[in-house]
Parts: C-alpha cells; structure tokens; sequence
C-alpha cells in the first residue's frame, strides 16, 4: 500500500512495480527486466508538461535550461524508502550518459531543500547527480505524478516519450538502453 507522507501530500509508492521486485532471491536482472514491463512508453509523444524548480541555491529554473538535451526527470524524496534505494543507480546513469547530453534531474519534494538533500547526498556518495528542488510539489503535479517515485522520459525535442512509476535498477544494461534508446 502506497505510503502518505502529510508534510507533502505525496505518495510513496514502494509497491506500484510489484512486490516480487523485492522478494529475496530476485535477481538484479530480473529486477531491471520487472521495471522495464512497468515503462509506459507514449504511443504519441507530446510536448512535456512547462515545469519550473530550484537549483542548489535556489534559483528558479525549468526544462528551457535543458533544451537540445534528453532528460530522465526522477521525482522523489528522502522518506521515501523506494526512491532512497534507487538515487545510487541514478547517479552512476548520470555519469555513464553526461557524454551523450543525456540529463538526470532528480526533483526533490523534500520541504527542507537543500539543507535536508545536500547531507542525503554526501551520506549515499552520490557525486554526479545535482541538487534540484521542488519542495512545493508544483513540477510534480504538472507532471502528473500519482506517488513517488516516478520518472519522466523526456525526448531532445522536449517530448514525454514515456513514464515509470516506482523504482529501477537504473544503471542495468537493459534500462541503460531503454533510457538511450527513448531520450538520445
């Protein structure tokens, strides 16, 4: 059952790709081919939805910033048990497709920005990942996101070309070329 969190009225959503996900024995493999029948790809890209959010410092910025460039926009939060498990991939996806122009925006819903993500950050070592904030939820519910995580494939032509929601092993051959496939 999807977890709320009342500070920000989103929910987790550690059981939206499945229980089995989790269930010892499971391997990574199958745990990235699992997630992988959870993508929705668009069967009609459209234009992404015009989010705004904050960088480090707080300064307001949005996908314009990003033009020419595929993202992979994960929202997320640090109570949240499925997102924590699935920031370390991320950050060693960014680092395999930054050559590509291909950029990872993790959005944080954490209501404590900076100072709560930037502490998060050093203790999982995530290096390669920036900080960017979305405390209020905005770029989340124009997006459309019904609980955390979830990510958004956005195309080089600012197109969703498709959506996952809940958690993968992000830096697993399969979603590697699933993520280059859709986005570069």
């Amino acid at each position: 059952m999807p977890i709320l969190n009342r500070r920000s009225a989103m929910f987790c959503a550690p059981a939206l790709i499945g229980a089995t996900l989790l269930a010892p024995g499971l391997s990574r493999q199958g745990w990235a081919a699992k997630g992988l029948d959870k993508l929705r790809e668009a069967a009609s890209p459209a234009p992404a939805a015009a989010i705004t959010f904050t960088d480090a410092d707080g300064k307001e910025t949005g996908l314009a910033a990003f033009v020419g460039q595929g993202l992979v926009i994960n929202l997320w939060a640090t109570w949240c048990p499925p997102c924590v498990a699935e920031m370390p991939a991320l950050d060693r996806l960014q680092a395999m497709l930054r050559p590509e122009r291909i950029t990872v925006l993790p959005l944080s819903s954490d209501r404590g920005g900076r100072a709560q993500v930037e502490p998060f950050y050093q203790r999982l070592g995530l290096k390669e990942l920036a900080i960017w904030l979305d405390p209020r939820g905005a770029a989340a519910r124009a997006l459309g996101a019904r609980g955390l995580p979830t990510t958004v494939l956005i195309d080089r032509a600012g197109r969703e070309v498709a959506r996952l929601e809940g958690e993968a092993a992000w830096d697993s051959p399969e979603w590697v070329a699933a993520v280059r496939r859709l986005v570069g």
